[in-house]
């Protein structure tokens, strides 16, 4: 059941948390301010903020936080950071040197959590005992200023793709400051069951991402990239996903990602409204499900 803005768990910082939130990857075709002023137009508390949106911007990222407060929006996910963990010492420097530069932006943007996705390069060696120890340095990093870290299994990722195996991951490294960040499209195009998804405690799921899907044969990478569509638009039941997630207690934001070349050709304002009825749209069916639903 979703909760209201007042009985929501509020962020580290005591700032209220984003009950709906949109990635600006999904935003359309238009500049990060009218991103931001559609997303706010449309009703969203929050936004993820990608990268490269920032990268193409004229804004500074502290402009770009302070447009964002003007409009009321949370800047409530950094994403992404890729490549980090299982690496060589002489990379992880590297890589701890890249995410304070990281940390540096979202700071000025007043954002406190990064998105890090498992890695997808072919030098990730399989251990997880380094893995581990290496997320919980990024942690270390980002608890020291006030952030915190949300890892994410990626359905392409070299060594860890399956969230199951990232909880354990996460579990191990044991850092108040690291959790998981749970996409519907890369669980449930994989098939695996986001039923284990209450085996996670509630202050561990960071984040999650909503975004379906038709089934296509094409590999992960192009179909995410390409074909995700709203929730309620595809195959993959994202509802039931987002009902799992609902009982398993997270509270965080309802957050759209759907990379859709659809989505991409529109204007900023028509995109934004179109999340926004889709995420209504699954609000009401999470409340019809949770009315019929027998007591546990």
């Amino acid at each position: 059941m979703l909760m209201s803005r007042e009985n929501t768990i509020p962020a580290p910082r005591k700032r209220r948390t984003a009950r709906r939130s949109v990635a600006t990857v999904s935003l359309g075709n238009g500049t990060l301010e009218e991103k931001l002023a559609a997303a706010a137009a449309a009703g969203f508390d929050g936004v993820e903020l990608c990268e490269a949106d920032l990268e193409a911007s004229r804004l500074s990222p502290a402009q770009a936080g302070q447009a964002a407060k003007d409009l009321g929006l949370r800047i409530c996910l950094y994403q992404p950071f890729r490549d980090f963990e299982a690496v060589a010492a002489g990379q992880l420097r590297a890589n701890l040197d890249r995410a304070e530069r990281a940390f540096d932006a979202m700071a000025a943007l007043g954002a406190d959590t990064l998105l890090v996705c498992s890695s997808t390069s072919p030098e990730a060696i399989g251990d997880d005992s380094l893995a581990a120890s290496q997320l919980a340095l990024l942690a270390d990093r980002a608890h020291a200023r006030g952030m915190r870290v949300a890892w994410e299994s990626m359905s392409w990722a070299t060594r860890v793709s399956d969230y199951r195996h990232g909880w354990r991951i996460v579990e191990a490294a044991a850092h108040p400051a690291l959790g998981v960040c749970l996409d519907s499209f890369h669980i449930l195009a994989q098939r695996h069951d986001p039923a284990e998804i209450r085996l996670i405690p509630a202050e561990k799921i960071f984040f999650a991402q909503l975004a379906g899907a038709p089934m296509m044969t094409l590999d992960l990478l192009t179909w995410s990239r390409h074909h995700r569509c709203l929730p309620g638009r595809g195959d993959l039941d994202v509802a039931g996903f987002a009902a799992i997630l609902a009982d398993a207690g997270y509270r965080g934001p309802w957050s759209l990602e759907v990379f859709s070349d659809q989505l991409r050709a529109a204007r900023p304002a028509t995109a934004a409204a179109d999340c926004m009825r889709s995420l209504a749209r699954l609000e009401e069916s999470l409340r019809a499900r949770t009315a019929i639903a027998p007591a546990p």
